[in-house]
């Protein structure tokens, strides 16, 4: 480690505030096609869970689905400090590890799905007209692939989300870099806490 790597590791330890409990990371099938990709994955978990995170979120966005078997059988081999879990189209199991991974399992598809679900209950049991008014956030929650909020999403290489877990981040700080994943190093991870713990959170307030 750095000499500057130090500093900001030790600005970060001395911190009055917490660091985020969940971490998020939007990445592109690109990124992962690129020399090293995945032993920067190897490494930003590393970081996360040292820097005091107790879960770390993957979202791989993709536009050829022809590549998510194989995205996805190299994701499950990571070297992970932590259990793992991989959920791509299709999956409806909840993600409940302290890793999860999502290969083109976009926030609109994930959203549709839930809300889907919820449709099929009411109609299956019959729910009373009544009853319907009491339905709340919670029932499109229970139903989602990925249910736990980020408290911090970052967005290497540009200043866009693509498709990315639109419910769970709606109160998450978001941390743009324009540092490319494949050059994503220690610093650029410790330099994205910082700035977290240095916010004033509001959640929507």
């Amino acid at each position: 480690m750095g000499l500057y790597d130090r500093y900001l590791a030790v600005r970060h330890r001395v911190h009055p505030e917490e660091p985020p409990a969940h971490v998020a990371v939007v990445i592109t099938e690109r990124d992962l096609l690129e020399q090293g990709a995945y032993a920067t994955l190897e490494e930003f978990l590393t970081w996360a869970f040292d820097c005091g995170a107790e879960r770390v979120t993957i979202s791989v966005s993709v536009l050829d689905e022809a590549v998510v078997p194989t995205l996805e059988r190299e994701l499950r081999e990571v070297d992970a400090p932590e259990p793992i879990a991989v959920r791509r189209v299709g999956d409806t199991e909840p993600a409940t590890e302290p890793i999860q991974v999502s290969v083109g399992l976009g926030g609109k598809h994930e959203f549709a799905e839930a809300v889907r679900s919820l449709a099929e209950a009411v109609e299956t049991h019959g729910v009373d007209a009544d009853l319907i008014d009491e339905i709340d956030e919670t029932d499109i929650e229970d139903r989602l692939v990925f249910p736990d909020e980020p408290d911090l999403v970052i967005k290497t290489g540009a200043e866009r989300l693509s498709d990315f877990m639109i419910w769970q981040s709606v109160y998450s700080e978001l941390y743009f870099t324009d540092v490319n994943w494949r050059d994503f190093r220690r610093r650029d991870y410790l330099r994205a806490v910082l700035d977290y713990q240095n916010r004033n959170r509001r959640f929507g307030r």
